[in-house]
């Protein structure tokens, strides 16, 4: 008479950072919504400035304004694309239970979301990069008399901050929707954040409108910056703003069922 032995079976393989960072970059490739924002932010960036150096010789046609944020004025449009990446590479997540097959393979949530947000900052920031270095070279090139080169004073900081301003911006429109769970509820909150709300405070308080996420990282773009903070100071401020919206998006992502 013989017997059988059950086998029991081999333990589930933990996931690896590696892993989860792997498959966040094939979501951001493959998801339509998140990769046509992300091709948008070098369209638009570079768009922008060929447009309005090309036609006019730029913002300012006159010289008139801080020479750096002249060269990088595409950065005012091509952050309402990273935005939108950000919020995008959310959004997907809660479409048709996406969220839940996200879960089964990568259970531990904490990493599950600083895989994500790392992989979407990343990716902003190399795209951001990119997009100003192109950009501003694109448009000196058509600057006539009032062109400044790469080692003019603030340029290389500028092109630089450009970057990383593009990839905080994504990552702002990354916590929001995590807490919203709607990419159009973040886009609706951002935009007129970005574009409207600095002028209508900086028109009843300047002081404070310049401690907002845009003013404050927009502080690298200038050769001169104004006001209270500097450039490092401006990004610090900015950061502590995205740092508040992905811990947001980390409770809302910890606490409720998905």
């Amino acid at each position: 008479m013989t017997t059988a032995t059950a086998t029991a079976p081999a333990p589930a393989r933990a996931v690896t950072v590696r892993t989860a960072l792997n498959s966040e970059w094939i979501k951001v490739r493959s998801a339509r919504s998140s990769f046509g924002s992300l091709v948008a932010v070098l369209v638009v960036g570079l768009a922008t400035n060929l447009a309005l150096y090309a036609s006019v010789g730029g913002p300012e046609p006159d010289g008139r304004g801080d020479p750096v944020f002249r060269a990088l004025f595409h950065t005012v449009y091509a952050q309402i694309a990273a935005v939108a990446f950000g919020a995008t590479a959310v959004s997907s997540e809660y479409l048709n239970g996406a969220l839940r097959n996200s879960l089964a393979a990568v259970p531990r949530r904490g990493l599950l979301y600083a895989a994500k947000a790392a992989v979407v900052g990343g990716t902003a920031l190399a795209v951001g990069l990119v997009t100003s270095f192109a950009a501003f070279f694109a448009g000196q090139a058509f600057a006539g008399e009032y062109a400044i080169g790469i080692g003019a004073p603030g340029a290389l900081r500028g092109c630089l901050g450009a970057g990383a301003y593009l990839a905080l911006m994504a990552l702002l429109g990354f916590g929001l929707t995590f807490l919203l769970r709607s990419a159009v509820g973040s886009l609706s909150i951002l935009v007129p954040a970005l574009l409207v709300l600095p002028f209508l405070v900086g028109d009843v308080w300047p002081r404070a409108a310049q401690y907002l996420p845009d003013r404050a990282a927009g502080q690298l773009l200038h050769q001169t910056p104004a006001g209270d903070l500097g450039p490092w100071t401006g990004l610090g401020v900015a950061a502590l703003w995205v740092a508040a919206a992905l811990a947001a998006g980390w409770w809302s992502l910890r606490r409720r069922d998905v």
